[in-house]
């Protein structure tokens, strides 16, 4: 575990020491997925990845808050925790999306780094940075 670790944090230079690895590795899945809460399969807006119907096949962050719309998500929303509410956020690099991560009842935040391990964090921010880009666009919904 701890070279899982030190190979995380080389990637993640800004994460707490704190974090945790909360899977094993798997290319099932990836962020987006996970943030929409679905282990079975990879999405993505490109083809030939799985992407909500009637949502942009495009790589925009408006694509991405629109397929996230299709789960009852809406923009407007912070990283704190807000009793009620589930919240994802998007992460842009150079414009484009890169990532995403989902808030725990915790109020800590999970991630999924590509075909690796699910982690969680305290702050989305993180998990920003080089591979990433910026948490910039939160998405909440009720909790169920």
């Amino acid at each position: 575990m701890a070279r899982i670790r030190a190979e995380i944090q080389t990637g993640f230079p800004n994460l707490d020491t704190s974090f945790r690895v909360t899977s094993e590795d798997t290319p099932a899945y990836n962020c987006i997925a996970w943030a929409a809460g679905d282990t079975s399969r990879w999405w993505w807006p490109l083809y030939p990845y799985y992407w909500p119907n009637n949502s942009p096949r495009a790589l925009a962050l408006g694509a991405f808050v629109e397929a996230f719309a299709t789960l009852g998500y809406v923009p407007r929303a912070n990283s704190s925790l807000e009793h009620g509410k589930e919240k994802v956020v998007i992460f842009v690099r150079h414009g484009l999306p890169t990532h995403m991560a989902r808030q725990m009842l915790s109020g800590a935040w999970s991630s999924k780094l590509g075909e690796s391990w699910d982690i969680g964090h305290f702050l989305p921010a993180e998990v920003g940075g080089d591979i990433y880009g910026d948490a910039v666009e939160y998405l909440w919904r009720p909790r169920t």
